[in-house]
């Protein structure tokens, strides 16, 4: 198939047609870059080879995904969550924080650590339990071992014990050896377990623990309500308990004689050992008796922990219990203490919550001073020790998804002043009300490694805020939080259009641009808005300039049969031009009201029009939108890019492109693609097919049935399609006839506008419109993945010949035409159809006339061509060096005037080489878009180099990014292969397929940066950053944390000489005596298979020194407490040898003194 879709593609394959400038050489195969003649005058060394990258994951922020499972090393003081996708986060303190995989992907039902031993046990939903190496910074599997008959429903694993008792569904209880991961020979099973006479099956295990009293004594709880105290020695049942409640869960009382029991209607019981008929006590702590008498009914108690404190009452803390009458009520965690029982209420459903406690023994008072909550979507630590229950603050950035990540961006070696101004800002609007005490989990050990720069991430939510991260070194923390809703006045559906718009998240963020230098922040919202910020330190009042461009065709442009049969679709209206007419362009009138002669326009939000107190930070300065009209909402913007030295915005969608001068706020230019040509269209349009009615040219529309299917057929391929020669992208596709593609009526096709609630339908985009448009999805993730369902760019099929996109905006100095000998600030623009334009500018240099006099935009210079959308531009000078673009020196504009020193704007201009005598012998531009990459001359625009990256897929991102004191250019494709190109030549240094399949969420948030990395949402609350260089790998060890430092046990407490006598003989109980092969002989082979880890080399040497240091420190804390256990026996014996010498003594003494009478003593 793949031979035939090759020749299908070498028939329809042919070069566009001459005349345009840098045509691509269509018959250069990919993966071979094609070359021209070079000039002389560029002689760049490439430095880079394959050898410099190396593609590895680094490091997952944010909250575990779905988490399942939750557990705590008390005394290295690490966390461990497991999640739904086989995914396990360990977490330390700050900077410690490690993610593991199973390679299954099953979920993880358990986990339990070898405490103070520097390992972990995974049970998963697979049957595998996984023993993990945490002594290494990146841990591996050692063992595993898969059950194959039976299914695992709970493990236990006592405290310094190497066998571990793992019960299944089918109500047997298993014991597996630690070190070598083998079954015992060992089982109890269910029948033995329970009465003969019981005719019923007890149900799954769901609880095992053995006795804080004997080790020997193992409980057992099955779902049913039956609880069995196994004596492993005996190998028989001490006591069976038969209760008519199904169990959820047991915890002991740490003198082991009684323990308590949470059950399936909401009940506790207290169970005593002495008596084990009935329970000592049952409380139903939700339930209240009703009028009748009657308990009312309450939910399942789905966890008890009951622990007992030295100085005070014990604890009972618990998830669950509430009565069902009140619905809606938010999920709780109760704490009992005492007579006070607190209710704390939570924001999402507890999966799991573990009582943190001063000891790791369970025959010790417990004295508890923390509880860990794991929330479906939330991590929080409760301070016990104060009567309030303060939450501990969470020093890990477990909110990233606090509102749905919509956009990401990704700064590498910024600014150095950046970061503290950012994060002494935003620390004024942190919350307070914590616990003073520090974070519990602050085991493990991190250091600030050498290779540390300045990072910072920027992501982009679904409620419009915008939240600023320091990710300098490997972590992450929260450094300023913006909100863009506050720009405009709270939304009223019963307004204007904005009624008929049903939209959960009218202040989306679609995407951010940032100068770091300057300060300047722009953000594209979904409303089809754009709002400029400019950082101050100073509090300020202002009032926010409003712009509306009227970018989309007028309702006037419809046209007749008669009229236009041979005319672009673009007519022109009255004025003679066909661009598309903006509003305001002076801001004499800033957001005024709709102009007499233009129907039925309305904006989307509204600006607030009052002088408004704004704090320290970033500023709103301007706000541009995008109208209705004609009953039709805007057309989402796809591309945005600002200049800080020209003072400059420019953005574009599916309609046309405008530039807006932001310091004297007018709009500069406003025109559709079509008329951005000129004269130099490379495409020959077709007309459209007549029709009488209006028709939109919105997305938010349902597309009649037969015009579905088509777009369905269609959707099949999202890359661009070859039709006539012309190289296009599904969201506009030129008719390879004459005839229309769909069958249509006299009417022309039919078209209802979406009413409220009505989803849209949406088409497969390609890469060019991933940002402006997402697919709708129905699953649980369907708000992450698409937050802009009720906007779409996709057209009516009709209207998709002359749709062209601008797809990607680029300010910087260069060459709008050949015969220009120096550069000038210019636009590139790049399209949907892979037409890339260049547009030159004249920017008054002199500060005065640059507030005072126009911006004149030229005739667009060059036109050049290549496959697919474009996604990026590039430039560097002749000598390989990357060309930055010119920048503002940022400035506060709100300080305090300083008569001595005049604020006046400072630029800094790049050269276009490094070297002043040869700046005029022009630069290199580098053009890449969804199939291939070329690299251009300017001034002469003669095509250097071609690459076509994929003939298969489609490329998702691209960038220019710096690495090893070098540039590439590194591409991300549909398919999820991630490569790196050189420049100039564009020669192949590295392809990798990363990830299998790419879904809608990665492609929107994959970004690269230099310095070798790039990341993406991993699921809608995680960011995975990656690397994909050689020298970050190589020093990626140095980086990471250490999870397991060492630390001495904590020795157990003096009993006491009655306690230890009367209190049972728990340390003789010897599990290897009874569990091991001499003894319990061989578990079935069938029953479960060895499967040895699948470390690298250097993982398993590491994993193998791990484990022997692991198996020698056992052995040594063994000899140590043995060497006292003999101590403790000569000194018994000592003891009982001077008690028999008394005796003997003693006895003696009565023989000698028995026959004798009173007098003759």
């Amino acid at each position: 198939m793949k031979k035939f879709r090759k020749v299908l593609d070498g028939l329809t394959t042919s070069s566009p047609g001459g005349g345009t400038m840098g045509s691509p050489s269509c018959g250069s195969a990919a993966g071979t870059p094609t070359t021209a003649p070079t000039p002389k005058e560029i002689d760049v060394q490439e430095t880079l080879v394959s050898e410099n990258f190396q593609l590895c994951k680094t490091v997952r922020h944010g909250f575990p995904y779905q988490p399942t499972a939750l557990a705590f090393d008390p005394v290295q003081k690490i966390l461990a969550i497991g999640s739904r996708s086989g995914g396990v986060r360990i977490l330390g303190r700050p900077g410690v924080d490690c993610f593991c995989q199973h390679e299954s992907g099953a979920a993880v039902l358990q986990l339990q650590f070898l405490i103070n031993e520097g390992a972990l046990v995974t049970a998963c939903a697979d049957d595998t339990l996984h023993l993990w190496n945490l002594r290494q910074r990146r841990p591996a599997i050692l063992h595993s071992l898969k059950f194959n008959r039976e299914r695992i429903t709970f493990c236990h694993l006592p405290f310094q014990s190497k066998w571990l008792y793992v019960g299944t569904e089918r109500g047997n209880t298993h014991i597996v050896n630690i070190e070598s991961f083998i079954l015992s020979g060992y089982v109890i099973m269910w029948n033995k377990a329970i009465e003969l006479s019981t005719k019923t099956h007890p149900g799954p295990v769901v609880h095992l623990s053995d006795s804080p009293k004997d080790e020997g004594k193992l409980l057992v709880g099955f779902e049913s309500g039956t609880i069995v105290q196994w004596d492993l020695r005996a190998k028989k049942a001490d006591f069976r308990i038969y209760y008519d409640e199904a169990i959820h869960s047991v915890s002991w009382h740490h003198e082991g004689k009684q323990f308590m029991c949470s059950h399936s209607d909401g009940s506790l019981t207290l169970w005593n050992l002495r008596n084990t008929s009935k329970p000592v006590q049952v409380t139903f702590p939700h339930g209240k008796i009703q009028k009748d008498g009657r308990k009312e009914s309450c939910k399942p108690i789905l966890k008890v922990d009951y622990k007992t404190s030295r100085n005070s009452e014990p604890f009972v803390i618990f998830s669950g219990g509430l009565s069902y009458d009140k619905a809606g009520r938010r999920p709780t965690l109760t704490i009992m203490h005492g007579k006070a029982i607190t209710v704390l209420e939570m924001d999402y459903p507890i999966v799991e919550f573990m009582t943190l406690c001063e000891t790791p023994y369970n025959n010790e008072v417990q004295d508890p001073f923390a509880v860990v909550v794991l929330l479906e979507k939330d991590l929080i630590v409760v301070d016990l020790t104060q009567s309030n229950f303060p939450v501990f603050e969470n020093p890990y950035p477990m909110d990233i998804h606090e509102s749905p990540v919509t956009c990401t961006a990704y700064f590498a070696d910024c600014p150095p002043d950046i970061i503290p101004v950012l994060y002494s800002i935003g620390a004024k609007h942190k919350k307070t009300g914590y616990s003073q005490k520090e974070w519990p989990v602050s085991g493990g050990m991190w250091t600030l490694g050498s290779h540390t720069y300045p990072e910072i991430i920027i992501t982009g939510h679904a409620d419009g805020s915008i939240k600023f991260w320091d990710a300098s070194a490997i972590t992450l923390q929260m450094l300023y939080k913006l909100k863009t809703s506050k720009v405009f006045e709270k939304p009223k559906p019963s307004e204007g259009r904005a009624a008929e718009l049903v939209d959960e998240d009218p202040f989306a963020v679609q995407m951010v641009s940032w100068c770091p230098q300057s300060r300047i922040f722009c953000v594209v919202g979904i409303s089809a808005h754009i709002i400029l910020y400019r950082f101050s330190k100073y509090d300020a009042n202002t009032q926010i300039v409003s712009l509306e461009v009227r970018l989309q065709c007028e309702s006037e442009d419809v046209i007749s049969p008669s009229e236009n049969e041979n005319n672009p679709c673009f007519s022109e209206p009255h004025s003679g031009s066909h661009s598309p007419q903006p509003h305001h362009q002076h801001p004499a009138s800033p957001g005024g009201g709709t102009p007499e002669g233009v129907k039925d326009s309305a904006l989307c939000l509204k600006v607030k029009d009052r002088v408004v107190r704004v704090p320290p930070g970033y500023q709103a300065e301007l706000v541009i939108q995008l109208p209705w009209m004609d009953g039709e909402p805007p057309q989402q913007i796809s591309s945005l890019d600002i200049n800080s030295a020209y003072g400059l915005l420019a953005f574009g969608n599916c309609n046309g492109l405008a530039v807006v001068d932001y310091l004297q706020k007018t709009i500069l230019l406003c025109m559709s693609t079509l008329d951005l040509y000129g004269a130099a269209d490379p495409y020959q349009r077709l007309t459209r097919s007549p029709r009488r009615n209006r028709q939109s040219t919105s997305g938010l529309t349902e597309l009649s049935d037969n015009q579905q299917s088509v777009d369905m057929e269609r959707s099949k391929s999202p890359t661009s399609d070859h039709v006539n020669g012309h190289c296009t992208s599904p969201t506009s596709q030129p008719c390879s006839a004459g005839k229309p593609r769909i069958p249509m009526g006299p009417e022309g096709p039919r078209l209802a506008r979406r009413g409220p609630g009505r989803p849209p339908f949406r088409k497969a985009q390609s890469a060019a419109c991933m940002e402006i448009s997402l697919p709708v999805s129905h699953t649980e993730e369907s708000r992450e993945n698409s937050f802009s369902r009720s906007r779409s760019s996709s057209v009516s099929s009709i209207d998709r010949d002359t749709k062209e996109a601008i797809t990607t905006l680029q300010f910087g100095e260069s060459y709008g035409r050949k015969s220009d000998a120096l550069p000038t600030p210019c636009l590139w623009v790049g399209t949907s159809l892979g037409v890339i334009l260049v547009i030159p500018m004249s920017i008054p240099t002199d500060q005065d006339e640059r507030m005072e006099e126009p911006v004149t935009i030229g005739p667009s210079g060059a036109v050049l061509m290549l496959k697919g959308s474009v996604l990026r531009f590039g430039f560097l000078d002749c000598m390989g060096a990357l060309i930055q673009s010119p920048y503002e020196v940022w400035r506060d504009l709100n300080a305090p005037e300083d008569p001595d020193r005049p604020r006046k704007r400072k630029l800094v201009h790049y050269s276009p080489s490094s070297s002043q005598d040869t700046c005029g012998e022009g630069h290199l531009a580098i053009v890449c878009s969804e199939r291939q990459a070329k690299v251009f001359l300017m001034p002469s625009q003669s095509c250097l180099f071609v690459h076509n990256i994929t003939e298969s897929s489609f490329v998702l991102r691209a960038d220019v990014v710096s690495v090893c004191n070098s540039v590439c250019l590194a591409c991300f494709c549909a398919n999820g292969h991630v490569m790196t190109l050189s420049l100039p030549s564009l020669r192949p240094l590295m392809d990798v397929s990363y990830l299998p399949l790419t879904d809608m969420r990665i492609a929107r948030t994959f970004c690269f940066t230099n310095g070798g990395q790039a990341l993406y949402l991993s699921s809608p609350t995680e960011i995975q950053r990656i690397t994909y260089s050689q020298e970050m790998y190589d020093n990626l060890q140095e980086m990471l944390g250490e999870l397991f430092t060492p630390i001495e046990t904590p020795e157990a407490q003096n009993r006491g000489f009655l306690k230890g006598f009367f209190g049972g003989n728990a340390h003789t109980f010897d599990r290897e005596e009874l569990f091991g092969e001499a003894a319990a002989g061989k578990a079935s082979r069938s029953l479960a298979q060895h499967i040895p880890g699948q470390a690298g080399v250097e993982g398993m040497k590491v994993a193998a020194s791990g484990a022997v240091g692991e198996l020698a420190r056992a052995r040594i804390a063994l000899d140590e407490r043995g060497q006292r256990l003999g101590e403790l026996e000569e000194r018994t014996a000592l003891m009982m040898t001077s008690a028999e010498t008394f005796s003997k003594h003693a006895h003696e003494l009565m023989l000698k003194c028995k026959d004798k009478k009173w007098y003759q003593f």
